[in-house]
C-alpha cells in the first residue's frame, strides 16, 4: 500500500512536469515558426492544460477501467470549477472582460450538455467516443480560426503574448516535446495502476478513485497556473486556461473511453455526478457571463465554488 502512494505520487509529479514540459517546447516551436502567440494560446497551451487528463483517461481505457477515465473527465471539470476557480476567486477576485470568453463560455456549456446527452443511457458507446474526438478537432479548428478573429485590443491577447516561451531554439523546442511525449504516458500508466490499487484496498470504486485523487491530481496544474496568472493581473487567461481545459476534458478525455473501452457506466455517473458538473458550469456561465461590459467573479462566489467542492466529497465518501 506504501509503495502505492509512492508510486501515484512520483507518477503525478512527473506527469505534471513532463506535461509542463511538452506545452513549452509546442508552444517554442509554434513560435519559432511564425504562429501567433493567440493561436498558440488558444490551441497547443490550451490542448496542453488537459494532456495529464487525456493521457490517462487514455491508459485507464486501456487497462479497462473505463468509469475511472470517465470519472477523470467529470471530475477534473468539477474540481477546475468548483476548486480550482473557487481557491483562485478567494485569492483575488477575477475580472472578466475578454470577448473571446464570452464565446468559449457558451460553447463550453453547449458541449457539457451534449456530454451529458451522451451519458443519459448509462452507456457511452464507441461512435459517442468517435463524435467527442470529431468535435474536438472540430473545436481545436475554431479555436485557430478565433485567434485570427480577435480584437488587438481584447485582454486575453496581451496575457497570452506574454505566456509564451520566447528565446528557445527550435532543437531546444524539439527535445522538450520529445520528453513530454515520451514521459507524459509512462508516468500516466503508472499513476493509474497505483490508483487502481489505492482504491482497491480502501473499497473505493474506480469511478470514485477517477473523481478525487485522480482529477485533483491532474488538476493541480490548472491551480497553479490560475493562482499565477490572478496575481500576475491575468485574469482572462486564469478563467481561459480552465474553461479551455474543461471544453478538452469533455471532448478528449471522455471521448477516450467511449473509442477505446465502451460500456456500461457506474449509475452514480447519472445519478449524481454529471448534474454537479452541470450545476457548477451553469454558476460559472452566471458569474462570468455578460453582453456588455466587465463581470467580476467576486470571493462570495468563489466561497461558494468552494464550499460546493467540499460538500460534494462529502457526499461521495459519506
Amino acid at each position: 500500500m506504501f509503495l502505492s502512494v509512492v508510486i501515484f505520487l512520483v507518477g503525478l509529479i512527473v506527469l505534471s512536469w513532463s506535461a509542463d514540459r511538452f506545452v513549452y517546447g509546442a508552444s517554442a516551436l509554434a513560435k519559432n515558426i511564425g504562429i501567433s502567440p493567440m493561436m498558440i494560446g488558444l490551441t497547443i497551451v490550451a490542448m496542453g492544460s488537459s494532456a495529464p487528463e487525456i493521457v490517462v483517461s487514455a491508459m485507464a481505457s486501456a487497462n479497462g477501467n473505463m468509469n475511472t477515465a470517465v470519472g477523470n473527465a467529470l471530475g477534473s471539470n468539477i474540481t477546475n470549477i468548483a476548486l480550482v476557480l473557487g481557491i483562485t476567486a478567494l485569492v483575488k477576485p477575477l475580472v472578466v472582460a475578454s470577448t473571446t470568453l464570452k464565446r468559449e463560455l457558451p460553447a463550453l456549456l453547449v458541449i457539457t450538455l451534449i456530454a451529458i446527452a451522451f451519458l443519459f443511457d448509462g452507456e457511452l458507446a464507441s461512435y459517442e467516443g468517435l463524435i467527442l474526438m470529431g468535435l474536438f478537432v472540430f473545436v481545436l479548428a475554431m479555436m485557430a480560426w478565433l485567434s485570427l478573429q480577435v480584437d488587438k485590443e481584447d485582454p486575453l491577447v496581451a496575457e497570452t503574448a506574454d505566456e509564451i516561451p520566447s528565446n528557445v531554439s527550435t532543437t531546444s523546442a524539439l527535445i522538450w516535446v520529445g520528453v513530454g511525449l515520451v514521459l507524459l504516458p509512462l508516468s500516466a500508466h503508472f499513476l493509474v495502476d497505483s490508483a487502481v490499487e489505492i482504491a482497491r484496498y480502501f473499497g473505493i470504486s474506480d469511478l470514485v478513485i477517477g473523481l478525487t485523487i485522480i482529477a485533483f491530481g491532474t488538476s493541480l496544474p490548472e491551480l497553479a497556473a490560475s493562482i499565477a496568472g490572478v496575481l500576475k493581473g491575468e485574469d482572462d487567461l486564469a478563467l481561459g486556461n480552465i474553461i479551455g481545459s474543461n471544453i478538452f476534458n469533455l471532448l478528449a478525455v471522455l471521448g477516450m473511453p467511449g473509442l477505446i473501452s465502451p460500456g456500461l457506466l457506474d449509475p452514480d455517473v447519472f445519478n449524481r455526478d454529471m448534474w454537479v458538473m452541470l450545476g457548477l458550469t451553469l454558476l460559472l456561465f452566471l458569474f462570468s457571463f455578460d453582453l456588455i461590459g466587465k463581470r467580476i467573479i467576486s470571493r462570495t462566489n468563489g466561497a461558494l465554488f468552494l464550499a460546493s467542492f467540499i460538500g460534494y466529497q462529502i457526499w461521495l465518501f459519506g
